[in-house]
């Protein structure tokens, strides 16, 4: 993800400058979103905030014309406020057919010792699907247990009485699906048991209930569907269900995108322009021969000129963008993108040995220059690939000053994932200009002296991306048409899981603790964007990432390269993701000693036989690294030893091991036998 001194000024500057963005007086507030009939904003059940437990069908309603048939409905009230008083505006919130299916179940226990009550952590995933464990997490459609991890926030010990607790799926949670969630036997640091919440008890034992309290039929639903699965109703602490968004809700949007735009293409090439060749010498580039860079032209899905801010376009295609309704999909603004793009020809190839051709996905608010990077350029001239890469607009380098910003006031949030949508096409438009006969392999930049190509459009395209290259480039695989097989590199899903575990997210957390300083309200942030980000990372397409591929897309190959003990991006979601995708891991993974799980890598199939064909977890140990926390902390200090972040991808046998794949779909063993390296 690599932090960047942009990164850091802006936030600096961001802080410094908080009474010029809110002035002296509280910014306005959005128009208020009511609660739903006959309902309050806030659910009683617990009154530490306004919108726990986290997430919760109590804060949706009907809704015939979605796929869950619901829709979300979160009160402006009840969202979180920033220090101006100004409120997330739940606009964008309320399209929703439902929650993420990563999200964190955020509730707060007063009391609760995780320990005393046996609470399965990070290091001990299957603790959680024990007979007795005291959380469970039940698909109502299956009645299955659903693994998961829990966590007191580490970041709110000197606030006791606003540390929640953060339950973490440890696999997608099934789309479209309705989802229950038990808390029993739960245990103070005594080891006394916590009383339930009063106005759940009433719940139990029926109460004091009324004739006008509408949530005792779905109360009645919920004690049901747990007791069908052995629990006790009078054990519970506290219950409630979720459902989580369809397929539709999720990817629909961006689908519709992809969709309309290659529709209006047809079967030519994207427009491209050539801006600057660059001939090497070789004294001065032994890697590479040719830098070419441009832009390609990429219809439009956002409003103005489409820069940081801007969101996606509804409404008839080069009009005025119409007021959005819950199910409207994104339609052209008219306008075209100039997208960049910058493509290095190693020297290795030639008219006879043409280079094989890949995408690359830059990091963390970086650029598509990173493939000038001295990894990447080896593995351009080892094994003759062409890389070729464009900004992810949203979360690239030019988008620094709006994200630090977002932080303060959240209700500009959605824009961040309504551009990463729009890069995503980018990155389609790019590859398609690629591969295509009348794209690069026709001009004069990607061919030699004699007017030959020196780039293979026989052998594919492919993809390789790294950090942030990895989250997104998930996403980008399941919507791929003219690529099969993606390599991730210290990859993972869910920035709601990511962001506090992560080195990089320091400088965020300084504006946050600035600007919504409460500990609560920080993590409701974090499970309210991973709403929104679902729709541009992978943790929203994961399901579809490998096989159950999308509408209008072929099934793919992921290869998954992880660095142990990773301080930017956490090895844990990067197993969740494998679990989710259907991974099979390299083993053994670590030498003895190493891990400080009960099962290191539970749940994720080893490799049986090389060479495997299939999606595949390799996790790269650098040595000089440790295991990260086991909570919500970042592995700063230290004690943690060195960053290995960029540790695989600089390896040879990395290299071969994701050449061979992009170019076969065969994983082979490049360890033997052993762990990596």
């Amino acid at each position: 993800m690599t932090t960047n001194r942009g990164l850091r000024l802006a936030v600096s500057v961001l802080m410094s400058a908080g009474t010029v963005l809110f002035g002296t007086s509280a910014a306005a507030a959005p128009p208020a979103t009511p609660a739903p009939t006959g309902q309050q904003a806030c659910d009683p059940i617990d009154p530490t905030a306004c919108l726990l437990p986290f997430p919760n069908d109590y804060f949706t309603v009907p809704d015939r014309t979605s796929p869950t048939g619901k829709r979300v409905r979160l009160a402006s009230a009840a969202m979180p406020a920033n220090v101006a008083g100004t409120p997330i505006d739940p606009t964008e919130w309320n399209r929703q057919d439902g929650f993420s299916p990563g999200s964190p179940i955020l509730v707060r226990v007063p009391g609760l010792d995780a320990a005393a009550t046996g609470i399965a952590p990070v290091t001990d995933i299957g603790r959680s699907l024990a007979p007795d464990a005291p959380i469970v997490l039940i698909n109502a459609r299956t009645g299955e247990r659903t693994p998961y991890w829990a966590e007191l926030d580490a970041h709110a010990t000197s606030q006791p009485d606003r540390q929640v607790l953060i339950i973490r799926p440890a696999v997608a949670l099934t789309e479209g699906t309705r989802y229950v969630v038990g808390l029993r036997g739960i245990r103070d640091g005594n080891g006394a048991s916590i009383p339930a919440p009063k106005a759940f008890r009433a719940y139990v034992t029926g109460a004091d209930l009324g004739h006008r309290d509408t949530r005792a039929p779905q109360m009645r639903r919920i004690l049901a569907d747990l007791i069908r699965t052995g629990v006790k109703r009078h054990s519970l602490y506290l219950a409630w269900d979720f459902t989580v968004a369809s397929r539709q809700g999720l990817t629909g949007r961006m689908l519709a995108v992809r969709d309309s735009a290659f529709a209006a293409l047809r079967r030519a090439a994207p427009s491209f322009t050539v801006t600057q060749v660059t001939d090497y010498p070789v004294e001065q580039e032994p890697l590479i021969a040719r830098q070419v860079t441009g832009t390609i032209g990429v219809p439009s899905y956002l409003t103005g000129d489409g820069g940081p801010g801007s969101r996606l376009h509804y409404g008839p295609a080069g009009g005025p963008g119409t007021p959005q309704t819950a199910n409207a999909l994104p339609t052209p603004s008219g306008a075209t993108i100039a997208a960049d793009f910058v493509c290095n020809i190693p020297r290795s190839a030639s008219a006879g040995r043409p280079a094989h051709l890949s995408l690359y996905g830059h990091g963390l608010l970086g650029k598509p220059t990173e493939i000038n990077a001295g990894n990447v350029r080896t593995m351009s001239n080892t094994h003759n690939f062409t890389f070729c890469a464009t900004s992810w607009i949203g979360m690239a380098a030019g988008d620094v000053p709006y994200v630090a910003g977002a932080f303060a006031d959240l209700s500009a949030f959605p824009a961040v994932a309504d551009r990463l949508q729009q890069s995503f096409l980018n990155f389609l438009f790019l590859g398609r200009t690629m591969i295509h006969p009348g794209g690069f392999a026709a001009h004069p930049a990607f061919r030699d002296a004699a007017a030959r190509p020196l780039v293979n459009l026989a052998g594919g395209l492919h993809y390789d991306g790294n950090s942030q290259g990895g989250i997104n480039g998930g996403a980008l695989t399941a919507i791929a048409q003219d690529w099969t097989r993606s390599v991730l590199g210290v990859p993972a899903m869910n920035y709601s899981t990511l962001l506090q575990r992560s080195v990089d997210f320091a400088p965020f957390q300084t504006v946050m603790d600035g600007y919504y300083p409460d500990k609560v309200d920080q993590q409701l942030i974090l499970a309210l964007l991973q709403m929104l980000w679902d729709r541009s990372e992978a943790n929203g397409y994961a399901q579809h990432m490998t096989d159950r591929p999308l509408p209008g897309s072929p099934p793919h190959q992921v290869l998954m390269h992880v660095a142990f003990g990773d301080q930017q991006v956490s090895p844990a979601a990067a197993e969740v993701q494998a679990r989710t995708i259907g991974a099979r891991l390299h083993t053994p993974a670590l030498a003895d000693g190493w891990s400080s799980d009960v099962r290191p890598y539970w749940g994720i199939a080893p490799i049986r036989r090389y060479p495997y064909t299939g999606s595949a977890l390799v996790i790269w140990n650098s040595g000089a690294a440790y295991a990260p926390p086991a909570t919500n902390l970042a592995p700063a200090g230290p004690e943690y030893g060195d960053d290995p972040h960029e540790f695989p991808r600089a390896q040879a046998g990395a290299q071969r091991q994701k050449a061979v794949f992009l170019l076969t779909g065969k994983v082979v063993d490049v360890c033997a036998g052993t762990p990596c390296p």
